[in-house]
């Protein structure tokens, strides 16, 4: 299969399958006049690396993953631990926007969003306390 082939068949961009290759992530084999050649396992890497990334885990984490894979006497706790990791990160993350949502709800909600100048938005964001206005 040629990049274009395994483009369309792994959902990836090719050049997403270019990076992946120049960071090792994968191997291809390269034909006599330097094309790029996929074979059936490329392909499975690819699907592999793609679903890994679709859940937020990062390069390195990727490599780890594809590591742990390729290992069949691998422990399951490692792959576990990894991935427990990656959502403890997670968890973080929907914390600070549930924060940064409830902010932002309670901004709008005192906003009178009529023709006055005085807006508690922009009174938040710029710092001054609702005291000092």
């Amino acid at each position: 299969m040629n990049i274009g082939d395994v483009s369309s068949r792994s959902g990836l961009p090719a050049k997403t399958i270019r990076y992946y290759e120049d960071i090792g992530l994968i191997k291809p084999l390269r034909s006599a006049n330097g094309y790029r050649s996929f074979v059936a396992a490329d392909l499975h890497r690819l699907a592999f690396l793609g679903r890994a990334r679709a859940l937020g885990f990062t390069i390195e984490d990727c490599r780890t993953l594809m590591a742990l894979y390729r290992d069949e006497s691998r422990a399951s706790a490692d792959v576990k631990h990894l991935a427990q990791e990656h959502l403890s990160k997670i968890e973080g993350k929907i914390r600070d926007l549930q924060t940064m949502h409830d902010t932002l709800s309670e901004l709008v909600k005192c906003c009178a969003g009529d023709d006055r100048p005085d807006c508690p938005i922009l009174r938040d964001l710029s710092g001054i306390s609702a005291a000092l206005s």
